[in-house]
């Protein structure tokens, strides 16, 4: 089996991972084909960052094996992201879906500004 370069590595080291916004959360979407949920972590590190990373093993080598072609990386990968402050990080949810893992970040609700009339008087 042929030495991974780095550009092979980093292939998968930067896992990648799309973030929307919806009215009532932050979305985000990476993807991690191949991997089972047990071998991907999701936290929150700093009250405000949200970190997704996990280790794809490499195949098992046998002597006997000539490879050809080895295009799929393996390794470790890790993505960061800063969340905004109307993100309620004790809310978080993951899920993983064929190789899809998906993170919902709640929102707090935007607080309208309280408008009070005032009677005008004379």
């Amino acid at each position: 089996m042929t030495n991974t370069t780095s550009k092979d590595v980093a292939a998968f080291t930067n896992a990648k991972v799309d973030w929307r916004e919806t009215p009532e959360a932050h979305v985000f979407k990476a993807d991690l084909p191949g991997l089972k949920k047990e071998e991907v972590k999701v936290e929150v590190e700093d009250g405000n960052i949200l970190k997704i990373s996990g280790e794809r093993s490499s195949e098992n080598e046998e002597k006997s094996d000539k490879w050809h072609r080895v295009e799929r990386s393996s390794g470790k990968f890790m993505r960061r992201f800063k969340l905004p402050e109307n993100a309620k990080v004790d809310e978080v949810k993951a899920s993983m879906e064929n190789g899809v893992l998906s993170v919902t970040v709640p929102k707090m609700p935007e607080r309208k500004p309280e408008v009070k009339s005032i009677d005008i008087s004379g």
